[in-house]
Formats: C-alpha cells, sequence, structure tokens
C-alpha cells in the first residue's frame, strides 16, 4: 500500500469517528444517537471508491462506537458501515454526477437503516423494539445524504484533490 494511500485512509477514518463523536443528537426512544459520521463516509466513497469508503465507514464509525460507550454496537457497525461506503463507492465508481452520487449515497442510507434495524434485533432481542430507531436513522441517512453529497460534489472541483488518484 502506498504511503499516500494509508495516510489518506487513516485521515478517513479519522474524520468518520470525529464527525460521528462530536455531533450527536441523543435519541430518547432507543439510547443511541444520530451523528453526521455517515456524511464524511458519502464523501469518502464518493471521492475515493469503494475500499477507502469501507475502510472509513467501517473501521471510523465502529471505533467512535468503541470510544462512546456503544462497544456492545461496534461488530455491526464495522460490518454496516463499511458496507455502506462499499456499497457507495462502488455504484458511483469514476462516474460521479451529482444524481449517481444521491442515488448511491441513498442506497448507502437504506443499507444502514436496514442493518441496524437487524442489529437491534439481534441485540435487544426484539425487532418490535428496533423497529422503533428506524425514523431515527432516516433522519441521520437523509441529513448525511444532503450534508455528503453537496460536500462531495464541491469536493471534486479542488484541484489538490483532483490529482489523488485513489480509487479503490
Amino acid at each position: 500500500m502506498k504511503t499516500r494511500n494509508l495516510v489518506l485512509n487513516g485521515l478517513m477514518i479519522a474524520l468518520v469517528c470525529i464527525a460521528t463523536m462530536v455531533i450527536q443528537a441523543p435519541t430518547p426512544g432507543t439510547n443511541g444517537f444520530v451523528n453526521i459520521g455517515d456524511s464524511v463516509i458519502f464523501v469518502t466513497s464518493i471521492l475515493f471508491g469503494p475500499v477507502p469508503g469501507m475502510l472509513a465507514g467501517g473501521i471510523g464509525s465502529a471505533l467512535a462506537d468503541v470510544l462512546s460507550g456503544y462497544s456492545h454496537w461496534a461488530l455491526f457497525t464495522l460490518i454496516i458501515k463499511g458496507a455502506e461506503g462499499y456499497i457507495v463507492g462502488s455504484i458511483v465508481k469514476n462516474n460521479s454526477s451529482l444524481i449517481k452520487s444521491i442515488i448511491a449515497s441513498t442506497i448507502g442510507a437504506i443499507v444502514m437503516v436496514f442493518g441496524y434495524f437487524v442489529a437491534g434485533g439481534i441485540l435487544e432481542g426484539s425487532f418490535l423494539v428496533s423497529a422503533g430507531s428506524i425514523p431515527s436513522n432516516m433522519v441521520q441517512g437523509g441529513v448525511s445524504i444532503v450534508i455528503g453529497v453537496l460536500l462531495a460534489n464541491s469536493l471534486q472541483h479542488v484541484n489538490a484533490l483532483k490529482s489523488v488518484n485513489f480509487r479503490g
């Protein structure tokens, strides 16, 4: 792995973790929180591809779970957010038009909502209880789509990023 790739992966993992931990809105009914970490996952996946999106999403989000006291969710988060990042990056590939980015991020958000519904059903022993997290996860996904896609679309025009050939 090239040094540039290693550094960029580490940076994006850290940014996902920070975005997840710093901006948290608690959700009373689920003992969880809404965050904007998915925005950074979407930016990473759109700009740099599926593998960096998967690494940043999975590792960054799982690390945030561990550091925020939700370590029982970390393995599920690693899988769910990693899949989210990989899927978004795979759909966008080398053609990240605004419409394609919106569609890819929407599919990624759906994967996230469904993944946490299943994980919650397993962890809580009830899919009915887990269904209570769907609305807050949908809000998190929707807000993250808007922020992530707009930010990625703007960053695509930055000359310094155009020179980074990092698609995984």
